[in-house]
């Protein structure tokens, strides 16, 4: 039987031990909202293990959401509060309205934004570039790709220009054994996407012309403009029958079955191609109209991310935010995701022999964005749903080029002032 005063002892003798012994630390818990639910095994497999191993003490939960109900979902759970700690960023507008409405963080002094320059900053940026709010991850490059062994085998050579673009396109059709292109215009997002912003920067001179629309400098209805709506309106010719009800995936099928021999196509492409088709694949930029010409790229700004301001754990978030800026995140993103290309300062090398190819364009040509992303779809009509309308119109000759693109000026015009 234990006496009562070995009893105070024991218990005093405890109370002092728990008061000498500081209390463990909990780890802390940060949720990634994002709308990239393919990406789940590479955060789980690849880059939280990397953070985490580096970062004692933080733990990371990814917890995507289908893409078609990020924007929606995020936006309830943001207006509940219930929203997780770090927020996966559309490019522009659609994050610079969570910003302006006080529910991502600004991120001007954070340390690693140093490492990005103000174009790969631009889709998180405030209007005056003084702001950025979400950090830069990756951009995606637009182009063709293409069956090498189809071109091998009816000996063609990758076009450079636009006459030798149609001349391959041309023996394709001729030789019957494959359709030229696979594109389809039921969904309209990619006839615009990689059909008129794909080939649009050649004719408008890249960001000359981007920022001369937003300016006021020039309009829709200038040859620049206009002329990538006539191209498209000549694709009609090459992409096979039907291709009016053909949806996005049945393009991805047709080319990764062989059936088709060019798919107008963004680097993001690459990892399921490569996956799905049985043959080597190739790309080549988009042709400029005379040879020597500068040839011009969409290197599209495309994911970024940042800081709710309302997280309990702001330090352990910009933590890990300082890694995402960091060459090493660039590094393992850029390599688990082919065709997702790093917009750091630090050089990053890929391993992909195709994604190489992409990136390599960057030293040939300009660099641009898509024409619609910034500034000019803040309003009604939405120039960047219009420009999908207008180039799958062109394309299923529903409307010339040139009511299209006089339409879209209409619209634009009816509540966009340039400099207000």
């Amino acid at each position: 039987m234990i006496s009562k005063s070995r009893l105070l002892c024991t218990t005093a003798g405890l109370a002092i031990a728990l008061t000498a012994t500081p209390l463990l630390a909990q780890d802390v818990t940060l949720t990634i909202e994002s709308w990239r639910n393919d990406d789940l095994t590479i955060w789980q497999q690849t880059l939280i293990p990397a953070f985490e191993a580096a970062n004692p003490g933080i733990k990371i939960n990814f917890a995507p959401t289908a893409p078609t109900e990020y924007n929606a979902a995020l936006n309830a759970k943001l207006d509940a509060g219930s929203a997780g700690d770090l927020i996966t960023c559309r490019p522009f507008d659609a994050s610079l309205a969570l910003f302006e409405a006080g529910y991502l963080a600004p991120l001007d002094d954070l340390e690693g934004i140093a490492n990005f320059s103000n174009v790969a900053k631009s889709a998180w940026n405030t209007d005056d570039g003084s702001t950025p709010f979400c950090v830069p991850m990756a951009s995606v490059i637009h182009g063709f790709i293409y069956n090498a062994d189809a071109f091998a085998e009816l000996g063609l050579e990758e076009p450079t220009t636009v006459e030798e673009f149609y001349a391959v396109l041309d023996a394709i059709q001729a030789d019957g054994t494959y359709i030229p292109m696979a594109m389809g215009t039921v969904d309209q997002w990619e006839a615009a996407t990689m059909g008129y912003q794909n080939i649009g920067p050649t004719y408008w001179k890249g960001e000359e012309g981007r920022l001369a629309l937003i300016s006021g400098e020039q309009s829709l209805t200038d040859e620049g403009w206009v002329e990538p709506y006539r191209e498209l309106a000549r694709w009609s010719d090459y992409l096979g029958e039907g291709f009016e009800a053909q949806t996005y995936p049945d393009s991805q099928n047709l080319f990764t079955l062989g059936r088709a021999a060019i798919f107008p196509a963004g680097s993001w492409e690459i990892a399921l191609f490569e996956e799905q088709a049985d043959f080597e694949l190739g790309a080549f930029p988009p042709p400029v109209v005379s040879e020597g010409d500068t040839c011009y790229i969409s290197d599209h700004n495309d994911i970024g991310i940042g800081m709710n301001a309302a997280t309990e754990h702001p330090e352990e978030a910009r933590t890990f935010l300082n890694w995402v800026a960091s060459a090493e995140f660039a590094s393992l993103y850029a390599n688990a995701l082919p065709g997702f290309f790093g917009l750091s300062s630090e050089p990053v090398e890929i391993e992909n022999a195709l994604a190489n190819e992409f990136v390599s364009w960057r030293n040939e040509c300009e660099s641009t964005i898509r024409s619609t992303y910034a500034i000019l779809s803040r309003g009604t009509p939405n120039l960047e749903n219009e420009t999908w309308n207008a180039s799958a119109n062109v394309m299923n000759s529903s409307e010339t080029p040139e009511d299209a693109a006089a339409r879209l000026q209409e619209g634009l015009e009816s509540w966009y002032t340039p400099g207000m």
